[in-house]
């Protein structure tokens, strides 16, 4: 059952993308070769504790980190621990905080140090695509053509995109119906409705799309070892298109 929110729910689930936004703020200062992925988990929890709010992630299914932390051919639900960061790696951030009951969640890729030209193409067409995706969420729209606006950027650009995993509505529980792929033909789904908050969140390979998961159980790579990268934003239908909650 898809959940529309309040304006006074949206009203606080701005507050805890704003939180998420911030981290993510916090974060950029400390990304560079040397540090290690739980220096950067301990930097985050720290900040989300400050400001009033619970990392969403903490204790989620047993999952160990305050946030995610996937380097280079690591896709998503990377656990933090004692990798070093190197020049040349990408490292993709999925923070969610939770404030006063409802999260926010939002995910970046961010180069380390200078990065390969291909690696700075990857980055850019996947973010390019998160927002064809959002162009597509408007009321009455059917819900797939935000998936399909997505898939159809990002093949030609000769990457591909994961379909194991999916974007996800969001509220008081971090993983709400509806399911989101970022994949598929237009105009199948629900219509999109004021009130509903969605996570949209496409996940690209350089390689072909496919995926596993390593024995922790947790960490998602790429089947070919190539890299690849996730942005997500956390958005609100409105009355004429979109607002993004997960920024300052």
């Amino acid at each position: 059952m898809i959940i529309c929110k309040t304006p006074r729910e949206i009203e606080i689930m701005r507050e805890a993308g704003r939180i998420v936004a911030l981290t993510h703020q916090e974060l950029q200062k400390y990304i560079e070769p040397g540090i290690t992925t739980k220096e950067l988990d301990h930097i985050a929890e720290t900040f989300i504790r400050k400001h009033d709010a619970i990392p969403s992630f903490k204790g989620y299914n047993g999952f160990r980190g305050s946030i995610c932390t996937s380097v280079n051919e690591e896709l998503v639900h990377g656990i933090p621990g004692d990798r070093v960061l190197r020049e040349g790696d990408i490292i993709s951030i999925d923070i969610g905080a939770k404030y006063n009951g409802y999260h926010g969640d939002s995910a970046w890729t961010y180069p380390v140090g200078a990065i390969s030209e291909e690696a700075k193409k990857l980055l850019e067409v996947t973010e390019q695509s998160l927002y064809r995706g959002l162009e597509e969420a408007k009321p009455g729209a059917r819900l797939t053509n935000i998936s399909h606006a997505i898939q159809t950027y990002v093949e030609a650009h000769n990457f591909s995109v994961v379909r194991e995993y999916v974007g996800h509505g969001i509220g008081q529980d971090l993983h709400e119906d509806p399911q989101i792929p970022h994949y598929g033909p237009p105009n199948k789904g629900p219509r999109l409705k004021p009130g509903m908050v969605l996570c949209i969140e496409p996940m690209v390979n350089a390689g072909t799309r496919y995926v596993r998961t390593l024995e922790d159980n947790w960490t998602v790579v790429t089947v070919d070892g190539k890299l690849c990268a996730h942005f997500e934003h956390t958005i609100a239908i409105t009355e004429t298109g979109y607002e993004i909650l997960t920024t300052l």
